[in-house]
């Protein structure tokens, strides 16, 4: 008897995963661009919001990347321009392009790009995660955007989310031609791989630098790439979860807003240069105008709050709390992300 009832929830599993997996390959498929994120461009339609799919190099790496441009956009005029970050797992085509969309409704001309490594753009291995090849992804965004047809230049502001919003404020503490810096749902990586999620891995710092350093060698030695992350997760382990940034992650990126190039991964050997990094090192070098947004139930919240104390030379900088929203929710849930767009409009308007 109970063989049968553990084949039977075993069979529900499996039955729910397919059902997930349809619908996730149905919103990847339904949309031209590969967008999953609600409201997304769908066609681009003369006088409207237009997607420019392009690619660019940094450091002789391919970058996959969307521009977006405002309704009714003449190259002859010019207007002010934000480069978006992604977060950790996260590709362009999910709340990095909904921000992105949603500014160039505003009249903003942005782009949202896949870090090298990761996502559509190019790079080997697959998932590496090291924080300056994620600062050079920024700044070569802006390389980009700042030579596109209309953008003007003096006019440049940066958005990053979760990870992107780390390595976006370690980013511009140096590239002064970033005029302004916000941030949502601040996730300082390196922090968090040294110490652990809520610093829950004190104890085993060593250990795990030891384990990052054996693949490395491993790595140099020829032999089989090792990832840390989660690769596929189940309906039964995602309940399990206790953190709601992780649990409610794993619902986004596997069920709800899943996309093929979007995964957990990143190489073990990436932790070596991780777990020595920080976001807020060196922060006071960050003298333009800063807005940092964060739900005020995110279990991430922590990072936010450290950040922007540290922060002591950012100019009118600003922490916005969107209240009752978890981490994951401030990337699509309706009425959280209008009140993060308007919050981000205001301050661009007034500060870029």
């Amino acid at each position: 008897m109970r063989k049968l009832t553990f084949i039977i929830v075993l069979i529900n599993l499996l039955l729910t995963d397919m059902v997930n997996a349809q619908v996730n390959q149905k919103n990847y498929d339904q949309n031209p661009f590969g967008l999953v994120y609600e409201g997304a461009i769908t066609e681009n339609i003369k006088g409207k919001i237009n997607i420019h799919p392009v690619t660019y190099k940094v450091n002789g790496i391919d970058i996959a990347a969307n521009v977006y441009t405002p309704a009714n956009y003449d190259v002859s005029k010019k207007y002010p321009a934000i480069v978006v970050a992604h977060p950790n797992g996260g590709i362009k085509e999910q709340t990095a392009g909904l921000y992105a969309q949603r500014l160039a409704e505003a009249g903003y001309i942005t782009i949202a790009f896949d870090a090298a490594y990761q996502g559509a753009s190019g790079g080997e291995p697959r998932h590496m995660d090291k924080p300056q090849y994620r600062i050079e992804d920024i700044r070569g965004a802006a390389d980009f955007i700042t030579q596109y047809p209309g953008v003007d230049a003096n006019r440049l502001g940066a958005l990053g989310i979760c990870g992107g919003g780390g390595y976006t404020l370690k980013t511009v503490q140096t590239d002064k031609r970033f005029k302004v810096v916000a941030t949502l749902s601040m996730f300082n990586s390196g922090q968090v791989r040294r110490n652990g999620f809520q610093n829950s891995q004190l104890k085993t710092i060593q250990e795990r630098l030891k384990q990052a350093s054996d693949a490395r060698a491993q790595e140099a030695a020829g032999g089989k790439i090792l990832y840390s992350g989660v690769a596929s997760i189940t309906d039964e382990e995602i309940a399990k979860t206790s953190t709601d940034l992780y649990r409610e992650g794993y619902e986004y990126y596997y069920r709800t807003h899943a996309h093929p190039n979007s995964t957990f991964l990143y190489t073990t050997s990436s932790l070596m240069d991780l777990m020595a990094w920080d976001a807020t090192d060196q922060i006071e070098l960050i003298n333009q105008p800063l807005l940092m947004i964060a739900g005020s139930k995110a279990d991430t919240k922590y990072m936010t709050d450290e950040a922007f104390k540290k922060a002591v030379n950012a100019k009118n900088k600003q922490l916005f709390l969107v209240e009752g929203a978890t981490h994951i929710q401030t990337y699509w849930k309706p009425e959280c992300v209008l009140q993060i767009v308007n919050k981000l409009v205001n301050f661009y308007k007034i500060n870029l």
